[in-house]
């Protein structure tokens, strides 16, 4: 039998962020798995150009790449917590933390980026560069975003502008975040692992 205060905690649940940002969340997911999915099947149309593709490529930074962005990640959703238990400028350090983590992913892809031009691997050198020139950028392209983002809600913190009753714009933002994260999941095997 539930409690007057557990029927008073689910009336008090919400989605977190704004639902718009969810929206658009979910244009750029639906954006991103027509280009992942264009992938794989060009991989299976063209095997062995991707295995000798992806020999070129170092998995070593895309795991480092990987785990750059999943501790920003992390201190992102650590920063929504501070703010909700009252803490808005721990949470600007946090976010500030995860900004600083993710130049990790920003300074590693843009040395990947010049090696392979370097290497004459560029957009139209095989399948398998377009494909990952196109897929890469435009996450990179998003990390880049996620990273303005996250410095203008580190300064929001600071100036204390959420409170734990008034958070959806530092939630949207971390949600976003957080999207980046995920997209780069699933894009770390397929362009580098997978063969």
């Amino acid at each position: 039998m539930s409690t007057s205060h557990e029927r008073l905690a689910l009336m008090n649940r919400r989605l977190p962020g704004d639902l718009a940002m969810w929206f658009f969340i979910l244009a750029e997911l639906t954006v991103f798995a027509i280009l992942i999915l264009a992938f794989a099947v060009t991989q299976l149309l063209n095997a062995e150009t991707f295995r000798e593709s992806r020999a070129v490529l170092d998995s070593s930074i895309g795991l480092v790449l990987t785990l750059s962005l999943l501790t920003s990640g992390l201190l992102a959703a650590l920063a929504v917590e501070q703010v909700r238990l009252d803490r808005p400028r721990r949470a600007a350090g946090l976010l500030l933390a995860a900004l600083v983590t993710s130049c990790v992913y920003v300074v590693l892809k843009l040395n990947e980026y010049s090696h392979l031009s370097g290497l004459g691997l560029g957009l139209e050198y095989s399948t398998f560069f377009t494909l990952y020139w196109i897929l890469t950028g435009f996450h990179f392209l998003h990390v880049l975003l996620g990273m303005v983002i996250l410095g203008w809600m580190a300064e929001r913190c600071r100036r204390q502008a959420y409170t734990a009753r008034d958070c959806a714009g530092l939630e949207s933002g971390v949600l976003y975040w957080h999207m980046v994260d995920v997209v780069w999941v699933v894009l770390f095997p397929l362009v580098y692992v997978i063969n």
